[in-house]
């Protein structure tokens, strides 16, 4: 099949696959990401979404310049802490899933395949909204992090796990 004529949207959860790399022992090349899931297809974008520290440390700094040389878009957000009350722990985060779904869909014309790197179930409808556009969805995740109900809304759903080989970092 020639996919020569199709352009390809990667959307990286960079929370979501920071926790799937810890789970899985081992670490993401995202130029071999962009490779694996481009073949013969011309990529539109691939943007990474984070949150990022106050100041922020330089690994996650060297890490973010490295992702911009090969060309990702970067969405960064304050790192915000919060006390959960039950508990009485720190809860760190930077939600992200609004930009990912603003950037979906501001950008619908421009692709025909998106990939969506996260488990969280909390895409769904937007994943079922853009289907309904005539786009294809990827899902991409890490077995036991990954949403039934995300997993069942796109066209296919591609486990880490299985394509180690092919987007696995060497060092």
């Amino acid at each position: 099949m020639d996919y020569s004529n199709e352009r390809v949207a990667i959307f990286v959860d960079g929370a979501n696959m920071f926790y799937a790399q810890r789970v899985l022992g081992w670490h993401l090349d995202f130029a071999r990401v962009i490779e694996y899931f481009t073949r013969g297809r011309e990529i539109y974008n691939a943007f990474y979404y984070t949150g990022v520290q106050v100041p922020p440390d330089n690994s996650q700094r060297d890490f973010l310049t490295a992702l911009r040389h090969l060309g990702f878009t970067i969405r960064e957000k304050s790192i915000k802490e919060t006390m959960d009350q039950s508990s009485s722990s720190v809860i760190r985060r930077a939600n992200l899933d609004i930009e990912i779904v603003i950037d979906m869909f501001s950008t619908v014309n421009r692709y025909d395949v998106a990939v969506l790197m996260s488990g969280d179930g909390d895409f769904e409808r937007a994943v079922e909204l853009i289907r309904s556009r005539g786009k294809e969805i990827i899902g991409v995740g890490t077995r036991g992090m990954i949403s039934a109900e995300l997993e069942n809304a796109c066209d296919r759903y591609v486990k880490l796990e299985d394509i180690r080989s092919e987007v696995e970092k060497v060092r």
